[in-house]
Order: structure tokens, then C-alpha cells, then sequence
């Protein structure tokens, strides 16, 4: 049997999470005025905005992606009673981040300790990505939340709280349906198996008493293993129904099931090759295993392992988690790894955060059975996050992955001000996202729309067509559209490199965008505004001739350094 520690008052759930919520809190403070970033802006808060505006659970603003409207909805309520800001929006999703770590928590506690719970939830919660998913108006890390709820249900034989919290986390994004089915495969194995893998999966107490058992008892108990795990397939077939009736729904609706065609052939459709699958597979063993200092928790624990003997507590030794229970999280990891390399255009880190959680506790598990001084390693750890949270590693990454969004959003607010004060009139040759934030100023970036010419995005190709497709545009707005990482030391291998942009071209839509000077030779104008940040930039070139375009304003040539 696991250890328990005996609970402190400040454990209890209620208390618990509100010490969370005020912790996590107090590290977006200094977020919470950004305007929205990337999906947020691209769908989300849109799809919110229109349920708060209409009532219509279809997106008016933008594209519907079929995506559930839960979280939507959430937001839309607290606008609804707080009002229209970043800030009213942010601070919803930190409630939601702060259940998800309650729920990190009481899965933790149940299959270790409280100990182990404590620090496998910090981790968690300062884990870069998790941190920056927290006040992000996106659906992820709500439909992780509900799964680690689902999970400590399970975990624990709670039929229903299976099937409620399941299909909650099902109704956030479609994807969490992947723990439920997950399980649903590995209870129909342990049924067909039969007395092959034990007695019951939800209590170690029962298969104990099955592993003592005669004969004629173990056939009995056999027999009520399998029933028990019809009884479970049930809950979690259950929970996958009220994401059933939101396709029907949505299908009466717009006539498609799954979202636009193009959402569908970008996620679905055109990731269905094995050599993507195989990128992508590596790509998602590493965040799952080594991402933003990940590595340095995980590598501790599979040391501890193989090199330190149990550590004691009154004489006997901290036990593991069990080997049901680890292969629940396994199974669920495993889903969500080989998916999600087979779907999903982008191979987004924030996609695995209902399965690395499941990573954090089994690591720091081991680290505490077995480091005398656990607290320093998962100390250690803590603070290796944090320091990720600034930090930019040497490889390509999202700048949702932490604090690089920060500089996205500051970047951006910055130069569209300046564009909306300088050109007020000017029609603005630039691409998404900033075709979306100049042109819907709720947003938070700009306060009046602005006329606006789309490209897909900076490489040379479509700059060079831009004049010919758009003439009428009077100033282009060019950024970053990715983080682009220095120089590295395998970059030195010029075949492997080639190779690399070849694949990451053809599977993954990657492009070099041009640097600023070079756009604005082969637009024929001239950069009056330009800022960088830890990596990225944005710049303003105005186009010749501008001066006699009616309504702009004389140009102030404007230029920030990094900060």
C-alpha cells in the first residue's frame, strides 16, 4: 500500500485551490493587460465574442473549426458579469488553470502521497508551457484539467464522475475524448485477458486479495472483474456522447461535421503521411521527455532509478506507484503521443498538456522514493522552469511555449499603435495575425480598423508577388511569424540542414521569413519603424509615393532596439 501522509487542513479541496488561484495569480499579474495572441485572436475569443453578442453557439466573426463550445461559453458568462477585457478574460482562464492543478493534485495524491502531489503539482504549474497556457484564452489546458479530474475518478471507481468529468474535458476540446477511448481499449484488453492481469484495476487491496485466492475463488472473482470492467467501458463510452451530439449539431448547422474543409485537410487529411508521422513522432517523444528543461526532471528521475536503492521511512520502503495505476498513465501518454504525431498541422507543444502532467508525477514519484534530498532535485527543477520561462532555447519553438508571447503581443501593440497613429487611412499590406488585429480593434491593439491587403505570410515568394497581386497597398507591416533560433552546431552538416528545410517545408508549412531591409528593397520603400525582442521583430515600411496618398499622415522614422 502507498503511504499516505495524514492531511493538513490547508489540503482541503476548497482551500487548496484557492491557494492556487492566488498563487498562479500573482505570476500573470504582469499578463493580464496583453492583448490576445495568435488562436486567441484567431478564433477563440471571436467564437466567445459571438456567443456573448448573439447567443449563437456558431461562429459569426470567423471560420467555424467545430471546436466544442465550452470554454467559449465561459468566458462569455464572465464578460457578461465583468465585462469586455484582457483582463476579465485572463484572469477566467487562471480559475480554470487553477482547477486543472487541484485536479493534478488529487491524481497525484491518489496514486502516491500528498508529498509527491505537492511538488508534482508546483512543477506543473511552472512548467513553461502550463504557465503560459494558464491565462491564454485557448482550450487545451481546460480540456487537461477535466481529464486529470477524469483520471483520479477512475483511479478511484467513481462510475459517474468518470462519464461527467470525461465528457466536460471532451465538451472543452475534441481531442480529450483520446483518455476515455484510450481506456476504454486497455479495459477491453484486462477483460479479455481476464484472470491473466489480476482482479479488479481500481483498488490494489482487491487484486491482492485475488493474487491469495483459490482457485474456484479466482474464477468467481474473474467472472466479476469482467463485469466491473463492462461497468467501467460504459462511464467512459458515456462521456463520449455529449461531444457526438455537438458534431450533430454543428453538422445541422453548417454541413460539415468536423469544422471548414480547410481546417479539416490542414489537421486531418494532409498529416496522414508516414514520414510526417515519423517527424512528428520524435518531435512529441521530446516534448513530451526533454522540452524547456523538462529534460532535467526526467533525466533525474530515470537516474534515480537505475542508480539509487528505495529510500525508508520508519523502517520500511517508500513504495512506488503502482503498476496498475502507472499503466493508466501510460496508456494515456501513449494515446496522446501517437495521435497527435497522426493529426494536427502544427505539432504544437500545448496539444500534449493533458499527458505531461502524467510525466511530472511519475518522475517526481520516483525522485522521491528514491533522493534522500527529493525536495532540492524537484527544487532544482522548479526553478529550471522558471528560468525557461525567459529563456529561448537553441532550437525552433512556439512563442506560446513561454514568455516569447510576451514579447509577440508588446511588439505588435506597439506597432500598429504607431501604424494607426502615423497612417490612420493607409491601406496596410500585411499577413495573419496582424490582418486580424488591425482590422478588429476589440482585439486590443489598435483602436479604429484599418484597410488591410492579406499575404500568407513574408518568405520571398509572396513578397515579391505582393506588388503585382496588391498595387494599391500604401504601407506593409512585416513581423516575425515564427522564432527563429541562432546558429547551432548541427547546422554545420550543410546536407542535413538542407534535408531538414526540405521536410520541414513539405510537412510542416515552414518558411524563412525575409529580415526587414531585404522586404523592403523588393517593395521599394523604406523601414520607419522597426523593434525587436528576444528574437522576433516587427517593421513598418512605407511604400514610395506615399506621401501624396490622401489621409496618411507625414511619416516619423522610428526605431527600437531589443528590450
Amino acid at each position: 500500500m502507498n503511504v499516505k501522509t495524514r492531511a493538513a487542513w490547508w489540503l482541503s479541496p476548497p482551500v487548496f485551490f484557492a491557494l492556487i488561484f492566488v498563487l498562479v495569480f500573482l505570476l500573470h499579474v504582469f499578463l493580464l493587460q496583453l492583448p490576445y495572441f495568435w488562436d486567441e485572436a484567431g478564433y477563440y475569443i471571436p467564437a466567445a465574442r459571438d456567443i456573448l453578442l448573439t447567443g449563437s453557439l456558431i461562429p459569426k466573426s470567423t471560420v467555424s473549426n467545430a471546436h466544442p463550445p465550452l470554454v467559449m461559453i465561459w468566458l462569455a458568462l464572465w464578460w457578461k458579469v465583468a465585462g469586455y477585457a484582457p483582463e476579465v478574460t485572463r484572469s477566467a482562464m487562471l480559475v480554470v488553470a487553477a482547477f486543472a492543478l487541484l485536479g493534478v493534485f488529487r491524481l497525484a495524491e491518489r496514486v502516491s502521497n500528498a508529498r509527491v502531489a505537492i511538488a508534482s503539482t508546483l512543477c506543473t504549474a511552472l512548467y513553461p508551457v502550463f504557465f503560459a497556457q494558464s491565462s491564454l484564452a485557448q482550450v487545451d489546458l481546460a480540456a487537461a484539467g477535466f481529464t486529470f479530474w477524469g483520471l483520479a475518478a477512475y483511479i478511484e471507481g467513481e462510475a459517474a464522475e468518470v462519464a461527467f468529468w470525461f465528457a466536460l474535458a471532451g465538451l472543452a476540446k475534441e481531442t480529450a475524448i483520446l483518455a476515455p477511448l484510450a481506456l476504454i481499449a486497455w479495459e477491453t484488453v484486462r477483460a479479455t485477458a481476464g484472470k491473466r492481469l489480476g482482479g479488479k484495476l481500481w483498488s490494489e487491496k482487491w487484486s491482492q486479495q485475488g493474487r491469495k485466492e483459490k482457485n474456484e475463488a479466482d474464477q468467481v472473482a474473474a467472472t466479476t472483474s469482467i463485469f466491473d470492467a463492462q461497468r467501467r467501458i460504459a462511464s467512459l463510452a458515456i462521456s463520449v456522447v455529449p461531444l457526438a451530439f455537438w458534431y450533430g449539431y454543428h453538422y445541422s448547422r453548417t454541413g460539415h461535421v468536423f469544422g471548414n474543409p480547410e481546417f479539416f485537410r490542414y489537421n486531418v487529411s494532409a498529416t496522414l503521411d508516414p514520414i510526417r508521422f515519423f517527424l512528428a513522432l520524435t518531435q512529441r517523444v521530446w516534448q513530451l521527455c526533454g522540452y524547456l528543461h523538462l529534460w532535467i526532471l526526467t533525466l533525474a528521475a530515470l537516474l534515480a532509478m537505475l542508480m539509487l536503492p528505495p529510500e525508508h521511512d520508519s523502517g520500511m520502503e517508500r513504495p512506488r506507484i503502482g503498476f496498475e495505476q502507472q499503466m493508466i498513465s501510460y496508456v494515456v501518454i501513449g494515446a496522446y503521443v501517437v495521435v497527435m504525431s497522426m493529426i494536427g498541422g502544427a505539432v504544437l507543444a500545448r496539444y500534449l498538456l493533458p499527458a505531461v502532467p502524467l510525466v511530472i508525477i511519475l518522475c517526481v514519484s520516483t525522485i522521491w522514493r528514491r533522493v534522500r534530498y527529493w525536495t532540492a532535485v524537484t527544487g532544482f527543477v522548479a526553478l529550471a522552469f522558471v528560468a525557461a520561462w525567459f529563456w529561448n532555447p537553441p532550437y525552433g519553438f512556439s512563442p506560446e511555449d513561454n514568455l516569447a508571447y510576451r514579447d509577440y503581443a508588446i511588439l505588435h501593440e506597439d506597432g500598429e499603435r504607431f501604424l494607426e497613429a502615423r497612417y490612420p487611412m493607409a491601406r496596410v499590406l500585411t499577413a495573419w495575425p496582424a490582418s486580424d488585429e488591425i482590422t478588429r480593434p476589440w482585439l486590443g491593439y489598435i483602436t479604429r480598423l484599418m484597410q488591410v491587403e492579406r499575404i500568407e505570410d513574408f518568405s520571398l515568394n509572396q513578397v515579391l508577388s505582393a506588388a503585382e497581386l496588391y498595387p494599391d497597398y500604401n504601407v506593409a507591416l512585416i513581423f516575425s511569424t515564427k522564432y527563429e533560433p541562432g546558429p547551432v552546431f548541427w547546422d554545420r552538416w550543410e546536407t542535413f540542414a538542407r534535408i531538414r528545410a526540405r521536410w520541414k517545408s513539405r510537412f510542416f508549412g515552414y518558411h524563412r521569413d525575409l529580415p526587414p531591409n531585404a522586404a523592403a528593397r523588393i517593395l521599394g520603400g523604406r523601414i520607419v519603424y522597426s523593434e525587436q525582442r528576444h528574437g522576433q521583430w516587427i517593421a513598418i515600411i512605407e511604400r514610395q509615393g506615399i506621401e501624396d496618398a490622401e489621409g496618411v499622415s507625414p511619416a516619423l522614422t522610428v526605431e527600437h532596439g531589443s528590450k
